[in-house]
This record gives C-alpha cells, sequence and structure tokens, in this order.
C-alpha cells in the first residue's frame, strides 16, 4: 500500500489504518455490493444511490489500495470492478458489522435481510475465539505496542 506513514491517522495502529482505507460510509458500502455481484460503475450507483462524483472518488480509492481492481468488460467499452484478495478478506467486517446492525440497529421484529450460507441457512453469529476455542471479548484481551 503506497501511503506516506505521515498521513495515517495513528500510523501504528492497525484498526485506525483500516478506518483511514474503509472506514466512510460508501466504502463498505461499495465492498458489501461488490460481495454481492455489483461489478459496474452503474451497478453500484443503483444499488447505493450515492453521488456520481463521491461514487468515482471512492472506486478509485478502494482501487488504489488495492481492495478492487479493474477489468475489462466483456464488450470492451468499459471497465468493471472485482474484488481482490485484499477486498476479499474484508467478508468476516461486513458479516460482523450486519450481524451487529441485526442485533442493535432493528427494533424487535422488524423486517431486514438476512445473510445465509449455499443451504439457505442463517450465517451463525461470527465471535472471536481464542486458540484454545474460548470466546474472546475486549475485556480478556490487550493491545501489545512496539517497544
Amino acid at each position: 500500500m503506497a501511503r506516506d506513514d505521515t498521513a495515517w491517522t495513528d500510523p501504528g495502529c492497525p484498526v485506525a489504518r483500516t478506518i483511514d482505507v474503509v472506514g466512510d460510509r460508501w466504502s463498505l458500502l461499495i465492498v458489501r455490493d461488490a460481495m454481492d455481484g455489483a461489478r459496474s460503475f452503474t451497478d453500484f450507483q443503483q444499488r447505493t444511490g450515492i453521488a456520481r462524483n463521491i461514487l468515482a472518488d471512492r472506486l478509485r480509492k478502494l482501487t488504489g489500495h488495492g481492495l478492487l481492481a479493474q477489468i475489462d468488460a466483456p464488450s470492451g467499452r468499459r471497465k468493471l470492478y472485482t474484488l481482490t484478495e485484499a477486498g476479499k478478506d474484508l467478508f468476516p467486517v461486513i458479516v460482523t458489522l450486519r450481524q451487529w446492525g441485526e442485533r442493535h440497529a432493528f427494533e424487535p421484529g422488524e423486517p431486514h435481510s438476512v445473510l445465509v450460507d449455499a443451504a439457505g441457512a442463517p450465517v451463525p453469529d461470527l465471535r472471536p475465539t481464542a486458540a484454545d476455542g474460548s470466546p474472546l471479548t475486549s475485556d480478556t484481551t490487550s493491545v501489545q505496542r512496539p517497544a
């Protein structure tokens, strides 16, 4: 990722660097939609309702940071976007955000979309676990900073 360290919000923190790359609303929604099959500028614009100038900026940023790649459309007349391995690595982040939203952003019984696996079963809650399988929380972990 070609970026001057002085431009990072908090150069030593992986969370801060991630937020610098995908921490705005539109970037995560673009990644979400790419995971759900959006490929063209028009796909992203129609699915999100984002203004064209903001979409162009976010697609440029996500491509520049290596989360999306541009490929030629079969017609050769335009470019399409595809997730890179780095973009695909955000899948657990998107799932975790979705599951948090299911628990905290809807009233009980309020309808919402559901993420299902290939068999049609709802995806189970993602929870961090220790090497021994025990659950991890903010109370059972700590950050070690470089010396």
